[in-house]
């Protein structure tokens, strides 16, 4: 199929409670997506921001009040962090009703008003903390420092983008929202959804229905199979020599399939040959590989995980070690199939792998 490029690409930050996550995408005429650069973030999402409310109260109550509270009544800290939820929505003046068991436990100390004397943008006021927006805006520090970080590298690695796409819950937040636009109005427009949170399911919907929607996807790691090959001294570790009827091997290599950052695209097959390695052999085994690696040389070298594995019969030994053995990798969005097939006498085995996926 053949896309006509537009000068359109997007930069999609998906902004969750735990999550920020950044991708890059060029929009082909009819709507078709490019990756052109792969999924990347940190957990500095809303979870953030909450963490930081919550130290806050903490240091108002002190560690032991708070810790005890936090053990004795979750369900009611539960219940202060979702209406935070709530207010970290908006940019203005929040109050947070304090529950009574709280109230409590801190005037078996001193009276409530007394913790708020010393701390700058909060008060209590008959049963109720009173935040100032300036304070609310101090919690967003460290998550909108990390976004604009992100945001900043890509912008550095890739020119002209055009939009910057908010999604996810955090970017229900006015404050988040202000921030991005304010910070990069003058290298793009900020767009953001009315239900920004909703965008995410329906964006998941409506993959499943078209899942050729993204044409082409860049590889998060770099993907590989096991396989032996002739022992070379001057190449290959002499640990790994070992020697069979047929002279002498090297075991464990990592034959790369796809490496990280590579694109590629919707439904794409690549093929690759393999041959045993002793001529009475009559089975042959595949091992799978994934890593973060750009060049690995062996699948036993660190951060190399095994994925998957299948067997190949090749029950027909007379042509010895030229049978070829045609090994088939079809990539699809979250997915890659493997399968091996015994040219000579047909034999196939498939397995399906994880792909782009953590």
């Amino acid at each position: 199929m053949q896309f006509k490029i537009i000068n359109v690409k997007t930069s999609t930050l998906y902004v969750s409670g735990g999550t920020i996550d950044i991708t890059v995408h060029e929009v082909f005429e009819g709507g078709f997506l490019k990756e052109l650069h792969k999924a990347s973030g940190n957990d500095r999402g809303g979870q953030t921001v909450e963490r930081k409310f919550k130290e806050f109260l903490k240091n108002i109550f002190s560690p032991k009040i708070w810790d005890e509270y936090e053990e004795k009544y979750p369900s009611e800290v539960r219940r202060i962090m979702y209406d935070f939820t709530l207010f970290k929505r908006k940019d203005e003046d929040m109050e947070i009703i304090c529950p009574m068991n709280l109230g409590m436990m801190a005037q078996k100390k001193q009276d409530m008003e007394e913790f708020f004397k010393q701390v700058q943008g909060a008060s209590y006021d008959d049963g109720v903390i009173k935040i100032s927006k300036q304070t609310l805006r101090s919690f967003f520090e460290e998550s909108l420092w990390s976004i604009n970080k992100n945001l900043r590298e890509i912008f550095d690695k890739t020119r002209s983008i055009k939009y910057i796409l908010l999604v996810g819950g955090f970017a229900e937040s006015q404050i988040l929202r202000r921030h991005i636009t304010d910070e990069f109005i003058g290298n793009c427009k900020v767009l953001c959804p009315f239900r920004p949170q909703e965008a995410i399911l329906k964006g998941a919907v409506e993959f499943g229905r078209h899942q050729g929607a993204v044409a082409s996807r860049k590889s998060l790691y770099t993907y590989g199979v096991g396989t032996s090959e002739r022992f070379n001294q001057s190449k290959h570790r002499e640990d790994k020599k070992y020697t069979n009827k047929e002279g002498d091997w090297c075991s464990n290599i990592f034959v790369k399939l796809v490496e990280i950052d590579d694109d590629v695209g919707w439904n794409e097959t690549k093929e690759y040959s393999f041959y045993p390695v002793e001529r009475d052999q009559t089975r042959i085994n595949f091992h799978f590989y994934r890593t973060n690696k750009n060049n690995p040389m062996y699948i036993d070298e660190p951060n190399v995980e095994k994925i998957g594995s299948f067997v190949v019969e090749s029950p027909d030994t007379s042509i010895g070690m030229d049978r070829l053995i045609a090994l088939e990798m079809k990539f699809g969005f979250t997915e890659m199939t493997a399968t091996g097939t015994d040219r000579e006498s047909g034999s196939v085995h498939t397995v399906k792998l994880n792909f782009m996926t953590n």
